[in-house]
């Protein structure tokens, strides 16, 4: 019998809600610093890490190995989406169509291209550093 002063750790969907939320609310928040300064700003992934690690503890995810994953892998995503969203938006900018229409279209091989000449060795110490944050603070 479980005792009823304990709440249960359990993921749902509200959980997993939270956590879509706050991937894309921060990636949005970051693509537009990047955007508005023509920088790529990749100390904001640690506050990504931050971020996630916040959500997850308030969506209810229980502690352990799990969240730890989900809190690594969410800001792997946050990185991502911000890199792509600023590398289209620039790109569709440039073409003169919407940043929308630009992400949707732009190819992976050429997304590689500009994020590659984007970002330096910096952008991956930034980037790194903040998978260890959200690794510890996940958990």
């Amino acid at each position: 019998m479980t005792n009823p002063a304990l709440p249960s750790h359990r993921i749902t969907w509200w959980s997993w809600a939270l956590l879509l939320l706050g991937i894309g609310g921060f990636a949005a928040l970051w693509v537009m610093l990047g955007l508005n300064t023509d920088r790529q700003h990749s100390w904001m992934a640690v506050l990504g890490a931050l971020d996630v690690a916040l959500m997850l503890r308030l969506g209810g995810w229980p502690r352990g190995p799990g969240r730890v994953v989900a809190g690594v892998l969410a800001t792997a995503a946050i990185v991502a989406i911000a890199n792509w969203g600023i590398a289209a938006a620039q790109m569709g900018y440039d073409l003169g169509i919407t940043p929308w229409d630009s992400a949707l279209r732009l190819g992976s091989q050429h997304a590689l291209t500009l994020l590659q000449l984007a970002n330096g060795v910096g952008d991956a110490l930034w980037v790194a550093l903040a998978l260890v944050v959200a690794a510890f603070a996940s958990r």
